[in-house]
């Protein structure tokens, strides 16, 4: 792997073990009140720390690898021919490793609480849907929240990196709209539009975490390539 490959490949690896660790942490951590009686982030702080992370990652390796830090994200880029198939694979990888990296560290924080922590179904900040999640939406409701809000996200990526976007201000209007998105889908998946989230997690959670992790990874990347493909009819000279 050439050095310029093995630096992009750093780059999404540090980014998304950023996004997941700020994010699903806030969740996992302090999304509730504390036993200690702090009062938690709840659905606003939670949807902060997603779309803020997703801000100061945008610039901090933006200028390396585009700061894609989201497999969905990778794979509606290469559909709309804006990155190679050998970019794209080295991106995916970095992504899902540094997603596992992070909710290991973050399994190991927990785990650390004097008092015990003994992680219950969709720990870690994991994505789920049905019965004893959030507020119990169904399969039909979780798929269709994943693939329509990730289909606006990968729209949003694409417009505002476009030469005809405000690319100086395409990390926070990316970060903002990341914001938006969590605070419509917390109640109903705990949001993910994005598989490497929802890898990380749910590979370490296991149980109904890990089984309902195909939906996490189907809808998003079907709702990025239908984006792509939109972007692409309405911007049929690549922009």
């Amino acid at each position: 792997m050439e050095i310029k490959s093995f630096t992009k490949f750093v780059a999404e690896l540090i980014g998304t073990f950023g996004l997941v660790l700020f994010g699903c942490g806030a969740a996992a951590i302090a999304g509730a009140t504390t036993l200690g009686g702090l009062s938690g982030l709840g659905l606003l702080g939670i949807a902060l720390a997603f779309g803020l992370s997703v801000v100061v990652f945008a610039y901090a390796i933006g200028g390396i690898s585009g700061g894609h830090i989201n497999p969905a994200v990778t794979i509606g880029v290469l559909v709309a021919g804006k990155i190679s198939i050998k970019d794209a694979s080295i991106y995916i990888v970095a992504q899902l490793i540094g997603a596992l990296l992070a909710a290991f560290v973050l399994q190991q924080i927990l785990g650390g609480q004097i008092a015990g922590f003994k992680p219950g179904e969709w720990a870690y900040g994991s994505n789920g849907w049905g019965k004893g999640y959030q507020n119990e939406y169904g399969l039909n409701a979780a798929f269709l929240t994943e693939a329509v809000l990730t289909f606006i996200f990968l729209f949003v990526i694409l417009a505002t990196t476009s030469k005809v976007g405000n690319s100086t201000m395409a990390g926070l209007a990316i970060g903002l709209t990341l914001v938006l998105i969590h605070l419509v889908a917390i109640p109903i998946t705990g949001t993910s539009v994005n598989p490497a989230r929802s890898f990380g997690p749910a590979l370490l959670a296991g149980g109904q975490a890990l089984s309902q992790l195909w939906l996490f990874i189907v809808a998003p990347i079907a709702g990025a390539v239908v984006a792509a493909i939109v972007w692409r009819t309405l911007d049929p000279k690549g922009v």
